[in-house]
C-alpha cells in the first residue's frame, strides 16, 4: 500500500462534516431552511437534521423529463433528510412526515415541486452504525450536510467501509426479500384459481412491496418502512428507473390497475365493498412477476459489484 493510501486510510474518520448549503440555489436554501424549522416544530427530541443523497452532493436533478421505456416519465431528486433524535419516534413517525410535508406544499406546486423524504434514527443507534461501518450511515456522515444540530451529542467516527460484510448483508436482505415475494406469488396465485380475486390483489400488493423494498435495501442497506407503493417506487427509482417500465401509468388503464394494486393493501382487509375481477388480477400478475425479474437482475448485479470491491 502506498503512502498516500496509508494517510488516506488512517484519517478518513477525522473529515469534518459539511455544515452549510451555500452551494446550492437560493431557492432551495430556503426549502431546505423551512423544513428544518418545520422538522423541530413538530418532532420532538430533535438533536441533528443532515442533509444527504444527491442535494449534499450536489448533483441533483431538479426536474427531467424524458421516455423510458417507450413511456414519457419525468425524474426529480428528492430532499433526502436524517431527523436524529434522543430515541427513536416509532409508530407516529409516518403521521408527523405528512404532517410536516403538507405544510410545506403549501402554497406550492405539489407535483412539481422537490419532495421531502425523512429518515428516522435514536442518536445511539446511528452511532452504533457508525461504529460497525454500516454502508448507508457511512455514506451520510461522509457526504451529509448539518442543516440542524442541538450540540448534545456528537457522530462517532466513521470506519472504512468492509464490502465483504456489505456484501453479505446485502445478500440476506436480498434473498429474504426476494423468497416471501415469490411466497406471495404462490398465494396469489392459489387464491386466483379459488376465484379469490380480492385475496389475490392482497397477496399481489405484498409481492410488490417486498420487491421494491428491497431495492434500497440492497443498494444502500437501509430499508423503507412505508406500505405505500408510490412512495417505494420513488426510493427504488433513484437506483435504478426500470420500474418505470412495469407501471408507466401513461394510460388511464394503467393508472387504474396501479391504483388498484395500491389501494388493496388496506381494502382488500376492511372494505367489503372493495371489488377486483378476474381481468384484474389476469393484468396485475405479469406486472409483478416482471418487476420482480427486473428487481432481481438489478440486485445481483449490485451484489456482484461488492463482490468486486472486496480487497481493494
Amino acid at each position: 500500500m502506498g503512502f498516500a493510501k496509508r494517510i488516506v486510510g488512517k484519517f478518513h474518520n477525522f473529515v469534518v462534516m459539511k455544515r452549510t448549503t451555500r452551494f446550492l440555489p437560493p431557492r432551495k436554501r430556503q426549502d431546505l431552511q423551512q423544513l428544518t424549522a418545520l422538522i423541530c416544530e413538530q418532532i420532538k427530541q430533535v438533536e441533528m437534521i443532515i442533509l444527504f443523497g444527491s442535494y449534499a452532493k450536489n448533483k441533483y436533478v431538479d426536474y427531467d423529463q424524458r421516455i423510458e421505456f417507450g413511456t414519457p416519465t419525468y425524474y426529480m431528486s428528492d430532499y433526502d433528510i436524517v431527523i436524529l433524535t434522543r430515541k427513536p419516534i416509532g409508530a407516529i413517525e409516518s403521521s408527523l412526515y405528512e404532517k410536516i410535508k403538507d405544510r410545506f406544499f403549501e402554497n406550492k406546486n405539489r407535483p412539481f415541486h422537490t419532495h421531502p423524504q425523512f429518515v428516522n434514527y435514536g442518536i445511539d443507534e446511528f452511532n452504533y452504525a457508525l461504529s460497525k461501518a454500516h454502508y448507508f450511515e457511512t455514506e451520510i456522515k461522509r457526504d451529509g450536510v448539518i442543516l440542524y444540530d442541538s450540540g448534545a451529542y456528537k457522530l462517532a467516527r466513521r470506519r472504512k467501509l468492509d464490502y465483504t460484510e456489505i456484501k453479505e448483508r446485502a445478500q440476506k436482505y436480498f434473498d429474504d426479500k426476494l423468497g416471501k415475494a415469490n411466497n406471495f406469488l404462490e398465494d396469489t396465485l392459489f387464491n386466483f384459481k379459488k376465484n379469490e380475486f380480492v385475496h389475490s390483489s392482497f397477496h399481489l400488493h405484498q409481492s410488490a412491496e417486498n420487491l421494491l423494498r428491497v431495492i434500497p435495501m440492497t443498494f444502500i442497506l437501509y430499508g423503507h418502512k412505508s406500505h405505500d407503493l408510490s412512495e417505494l417506487m420513488n426510493a427504488a427509482k433513484k437506483h435504478t428507473t426500470e420500474i418505470f417500465e412495469v407501471f408507466p401509468c401513461d394510460t388511464p388503464e394503467e393508472k387504474r390497475l396501479f391504483d388498484l394494486l395500491q389501494r388493496a393493501y388496506i381494502e382488500s382487509r376492511y372494505n367489503p365493498d372493495f371489488e377486483v375481477t378476474k381481468d384484474d388480477i389476469d393484468a396485475l400478475i405479469p406486472k409483478v412477476e416482471q418487476l420482480r425479474d427486473i428487481v432481481e437482475k438489478v440486485c445481483r448485479e449490485r451484489i456482484a459489484y461488492y463482490e468486486s470491491q472486496i480487497g481493494k
